[in-house]
């Protein structure tokens, strides 16, 4: 990604609840949504150090839980 560390940034997450940050400017790609933070890049990923805690793909800890079951 290209620009400044003051460009604005959003939080976008995946239907797998993975995590990454993205130019507000910029089309999503596809796959991907706002989750609703905004700011500069660093704002945006210690946002994501907070909230995802689990990497792992939202198929695999269903498919663990459903396998403890």
């Amino acid at each position: 990604m290209s620009g400044s560390d003051n460009d604005g940034y959003q939080v976008v997450r995946n239907d797998e609840e993975q995590y990454s940050i993205w130019p507000v400017a910029r089309e999503l790609p596809r796959g991907w949504h706002a989750e609703g933070t905004t700011g500069t890049r660093q704002e945006c990923l210690d946002h994501i150090g907070r909230v995802w805690t689990d990497m792992r793909p939202l198929s695999l800890r269903r498919h663990m839980a459903d396998a403890a079951a």
